[in-house]
C-alpha cells in the first residue's frame, strides 16, 4: 500500500457523536491494524476493482479498500452511523456511502461494472440470504469476504456427515474456506468470541439450477427442522406430507430413508429436489 493510515480512534469517534454500539446490530468495532490487513489480503483488491463493502460501521476497513481499489460502494444499515462514517472517509473521493438494508437494495443500480467484490461484516443469520440475494441479482459478485464468529465460519465449511443448514445454503452458490482468525480483542467493544475472515469464491450458477431452488431450500430446512430424525421422519414432518410418500420420493432419488439431512451431499439435494419438483 502506498499511503499509511493512522489508527481510527473509535471510542473517541463515538464520544463525539454521542453513540454507543448496538448489540442487536452487531456492532463490534474491527481496531487492529493486523486484523484489518488480513482481511484486505483475503480480498486480494486490485487497483482496478469495484468493492461492494456490507456493514462498513465506522468505516477503518471502508479506509483500506479506498487505498487498494477504483471504487467502494459502502451499505450501512444503522443511519446513526452515516455522519462519523462520511467524516472518517471524507479524504477519498473513491467511497460512495449508502444507509439502507443490503437486502433491500437493487444491485443493479448500485453496481455499474459486470464484476465487483464484496466485502462484509454482518451478523450470521442473514448470511445466507445476502449471498443468495447477490448471486441471484442481475450482476453478481466475483467473490465475498465475510468476518463472521469463527465458529460460524467453521459450521459454513462443513462437509458431510457433519452438514448444516446454514453450510449448505452457502455452499450452494459457491466454495468457502477460512482466510484467516481474529481474536476478540481486535474488536471494540470485544465481544465474547472469536472471530474468523471467511472467502467465498462463488460459482458462476447455483450448484442447484434456478429451477429447482426454491424446492431445494424448501427440502433443506424442512430435513434440518428435526436434526436427530431420520429423512423420512424430518421431511414428512417439515413438508406436511405422509411417511409413504417420502419413502418413495427417497428411494427415487437414491436416498436411504433412514439417513439423517447432515450426511446428504449436494448431489444428492440436487436429485431430491428434482425428483419432488416432479411430485409437485
Amino acid at each position: 500500500m502506498s499511503q499509511k493510515l493512522k489508527p481510527l480512534r473509535v471510542t473517541e469517534l463515538l464520544r463525539k457523536y454521542g453513540l454507543r454500539p448496538k448489540k442487536g446490530l452487531g456492532q463490534n468495532f474491527l481496531i487492529d491494524e493486523a486484523a484489518l490487513q488480513k482481511i484486505v489480503l483475503a480480498a486480494a483488491i486490485e487497483p482496478g476493482d469495484t468493492v461492494l463493502e456490507i456493514g462498513p460501521g465506522l468505516g477503518s476497513l471502508t479506509r483500506q479498500l479506498a487505498i487498494c481499489a477504483r471504487e467502494v460502494i459502502a451499505v450501512e444499515l444503522d443511519h446513526k452511523l452515516i455522519p462519523p462514517l462520511k467524516e472518517v472517509i471524507a479524504s477519498f473521493d473513491n467511497v460512495t456511502v449508502l444507509q439502507g438494508d443490503i437486502l433491500e437494495q437493487d444491485i443493479k443500480t448500485l453496481i455499474t461494472t459486470d464484476q465487483y467484490a464484496v466485502v462484509a461484516n454482518i451478523p450470521y443469520y442473514i448470511t445466507s440470504a445476502v449471498i443468495r440475494h447477490l448471486l441471484e441479482a442481475p450482476v453478481k459478485p466475483t467473490g465475498m469476504v465475510l468476518t463472521i464468529q469463527k465458529e460460524v465460519a467453521m459450521r459454513i465449511c462443513a462437509t458431510p456427515p457433519n452438514m448444516n443448514l446454514l453450510a449448505l445454503s452457502v455452499q450452494v452458490y459457491g466454495s468457502p474456506k477460512i482466510s484467516a482468525k481474529i481474536p476478540a480483542g481486535a474488536f471494540y467493544p470485544a465481544p465474547n468470541v472469536d472471530s474468523a475472515v471467511i472467502h467465498i469464491d462463488l460459482f458462476d450458477k447455483p450448484t442447484i439450477p434456478p429451477p429447482y431452488t426454491e424446492i431445494f431450500f424448501k427440502l433443506a430446512k424442512a430435513g434440518f427442522s428435526q436434526k436427530r430424525k431420520n429423512l423420512r421422519n424430518s421431511l414428512s414432518g417439515g413438508l406436511g406430507r405422509p411417511k409413504n410418500q417420502i419413502v418413495d420420493l427417497l428411494a427415487t432419488a437414491n436416498i436411504d430413508p433412514t439417513r439423517r439431512a447432515e450426511t446428504l451431499n449436494l448431489e444428492e439435494w440436487e436429485q431430491l429436489a428434482r425428483q419432488f419438483a416432479n411430485l409437485e
